[in-house]
């Protein structure tokens, strides 16, 4: 016999309430929700009866007994920064379609939290996992690779993945502006960046400076350490003096972001300097703020967004072939391009 919503008692509703509801067992609410074959006149009292009590499907439950979940566990360093924002949107629209949904954890550039993620992540059986860069603890590696779900590694291009890559060369990309610099004649060029260890991509990008000035025989010297990764405005303008003031004939600087270079092109004002004509200014992401200073900032520009998307191709293509039995070769990396806009600062 069925119940009216009214009888029913208080609180979350539950699948036996559901049953009571249509008038039919638990079993039965089970194989609709499955999918399952389910004669089309019971199905719809069932499905009435679901949409009355605004009930929802225990996904945990539903995980534990078929062994699978339906969400794909997702790392990055800062959801502040707008670029990987882009990305877990890239990721998002990849990936939803297929009925995943993300979980997303802050690592906050720590590679022991990141570590503790994983662990955590893990205990909830995620399809798979993207996490960012390609430097994290030996025990992540191990979780990682002993895992048996497909990895991503997003935003490098490591030699080794754990699984599979997509991403780009910092140190090259970083290169590149510095020789967009040179081309345009600035021999006395300097770098701002952040003083933590933990950016393990903005240290690239130094790499990638000093490597390309010391390839063209020039000082690669001229660099400021400042801040706590990730490095922001608010820590531009204070690196930008300590070079001015340590080095004053600078020619040009090579920033680690759009967010630093714009910090240093408001000091460069605040000295009565003029970008580019005094001194010129480069970035690095080609954040919105790049397109809409004054003057608008010569950046490196990264396709975010195309790193998720491109992520989560390759995350579903992994999930097919591990479905129809198919073994998989790791080491798998997909390079995304990038390339240096030019802009006024610079």
């Amino acid at each position: 016999m069925s119940a009216t919503v009214d009888e029913l008692p208080v609180g979350p509703p539950r699948m036996s309430d559901v049953a009571r509801l249509a008038g039919v067992s638990k079993m039965t609410v089970s194989r609709v929700l499955a999918g399952h074959s389910v004669a089309l006149a019971t199905r719809e009292r069932v499905q009435k009866a679901i949409d009355d009590l605004g009930y929802v499907a225990d996904a945990a439950a539903g995980a534990l007994s078929s062994g699978r979940s339906e969400f794909v566990a997702v790392l990055v360093p800062s959801l502040a920064s707008s670029n990987f924002s882009d990305t877990v949107r890239g990721l998002s629209a990849a990936l939803e379609p297929h009925g995943l949904q993300l979980l997303i954890g802050d690592t906050d550039y720590h590679l022991d939290r990141e570590e503790n993620l994983v662990r955590s992540m893990l205990r909830h059986q995620p399809r798979c996992i993207a996490l960012t860069g390609s430097r994290h603890t030996d025990a992540t590696r191990t979780l990682l690779r002993r895992s048996g779900v497909p990895v991503v590694e997003m935003w490098d291009f490591p030699s080794d993945p754990i699984d599979a890559a997509v991403g780009f060369s910092n140190v090259n990309a970083a290169r590149e502006m510095v020789r967009y610099l040179a081309e345009r004649g600035h021999e006395r060029i300097g770098f701002v960046g952040g003083a933590s260890e933990l950016d393990r991509r903005g240290l690239d990008r130094l790499k990638g400076f000093r490597m390309e000035m010391k390839a063209r025989g020039l000082d690669a010297g001229r660099v400021v350490r400042l801040g706590d990764s990730p490095i922001t405005m608010s820590h531009g303008g204070p690196a930008m003096a300590a070079l001015l003031d340590a080095w004053p004939d600078t020619q040009a600087v090579m920033c680690v972001s759009d967010m630093s270079a714009f910090g240093a092109i408001m000091e460069s004002h605040r000295r009565g300097l003029s970008v580019p004509d005094d001194i010129a200014v480069a970035g690095f992401g080609n954040f919105e703020v790049a397109a809409c200073c004054a003057p608008s900032i010569t950046t490196v520009s990264v396709d975010a967004y195309g790193i998720g998307t491109r992520t989560g191709a390759a995350l579903l293509a992994a999930l097919e072939a591990y479905e129809q039995g198919v073994v998989r070769r790791a080491g798998k990396r997909i390079r995304v391009d990038y390339h240096v806009i030019p802009r006024e600062s610079a």
